[in-house]
């Protein structure tokens, strides 16, 4: 998945907001989020990617883009 390499504030505390809303839990969402993030981080350590996104943002990003899909919200 590619994101442009200028993604602004506003987009990543929206797209924060949309995913935390699209959760019935917020501990639980929080965690996935952390721990997608931490995962990223060593697997994809031999992949170039944009340095100035981080594994977080990157993972929140990717979270709500699928977001649709139930079995990523829900456990």
């Amino acid at each position: 998945m590619f994101y442009s390499n200028l993604i602004s504030s506003n987009q990543i505390i929206y797209k924060t907001e949309e995913l935390l809303d699209a959760s019935p839990n917020r501990f639980k969402i929080t965690v996935q989020v952390a721990n997608r993030a931490k995962r990223r981080k060593y697997e994809d350590i031999d992949i170039v990617d944009d340095p100035r996104i981080k594994p977080i943002i990157r993972a929140i990003l990717e979270m709500a883009d699928e977001s649709t899909q139930p079995e990523i919200i829900s456990d």
